[in-house]
């Protein structure tokens, strides 16, 4: 519907003919947001300018997954590795989700966007935790794109304690062992209240997933580029689309 046009951006012109029109969109993309500190090192820049050049295109991202038909959008902001960083680097991280929300949050809430974390909240600075909790409530009755961030998040850990869960419940007599299916499974994943990606795109030329959705990943289709996340455009979305729409997706079959 909105694929096959050229549309303007904010001043860039997007060239979105490559998506078909008759092709599928995907319901969810998730994305590993990487490279933040080394497009600031190639531009002679401190590690946190570039995080925070890299928050001012998760908007233009989101707005234009929105337009496009995507229904899901799950970006990998934090890891639970990432404490692993300089404190004065993760304690600028820890500050970004505020900053973006005072900035942006009046603006996703009128085009209808809802926003979720999906991570654990425990070790989390107040200041973080309230910015994201107040978006979550204000956009609570939105229908629109799912925004999701995956912040302190990471997928061993999620899968650990999801089996743990499983286990209380099955030695509390809820649960026999003949009803544990992956369906059930994945209803004790944060992500539960979503589907599985459909298509992945990683950043900066890694070619790994690094502890991101490692259950749910299991059919999605990848897609790499090594353009770092602060320069990454609508057009490089869109060709990430148009890239899965060429793909066929058998999940084992012929």
């Amino acid at each position: 519907m909105l694929a096959l046009i050229k549309k303007w951006f904010r001043g860039a012109k997007i060239d979105a003919n490559l998506v078909s029109s008759t092709g599928d969109i995907p319901r969810h993309v998730a994305v590993i947001m990487d490279g933040n500190g080394r497009w600031a090192k190639a531009h002679g820049m401190p590690r946190v300018l570039g995080h925070r050049r890299g928050v001012s295109v998760v908007k233009k991202m989101a707005i234009l997954a929105d337009s496009l038909g995507v229904k899901y959008l799950t970006l990998y902001s934090f890891s639970t590795e990432n404490w692993k960083r300089p404190k004065p680097e993760v304690d600028y991280l820890m500050s970004l989700p505020r900053e973006f929300l005072i900035k942006e949050l009046d603006e996703l809430i009128e085009k209808n966007v809802k926003i979720q974390m999906i991570g654990f909240r425990e070790g989390l600075p107040k200041d973080t935790l309230d910015a994201v909790e107040e978006a979550e409530r204000k956009t609570a009755n939105n229908d629109g794109l799912i925004l999701s961030f995956a912040f302190n998040y990471g997928s061993r850990k999620e899968m650990t304690l999801a089996m743990q869960a499983m286990f209380a419940d099955f030695q509390a007599g809820n649960l026999a062992k003949t009803e544990i299916t992956d369906e059930l499974y994945s209803s004790y994943l944060l992500t539960r209240s979503m589907p599985d990606p459909d298509l992945l795109i990683r950043t900066s030329g890694e070619l790994r997933i690094s502890n991101f959705m490692m259950w749910q990943l299991a059919y999605t289709e990848l897609w790499f580029t090594d353009v770092y996340w602060p320069d990454f455009s609508e057009q490089h979305f869109c060709d990430a689309i148009a890239e899965y729409q060429r793909r066929v997706r058998r999940y084992g079959a012929l």
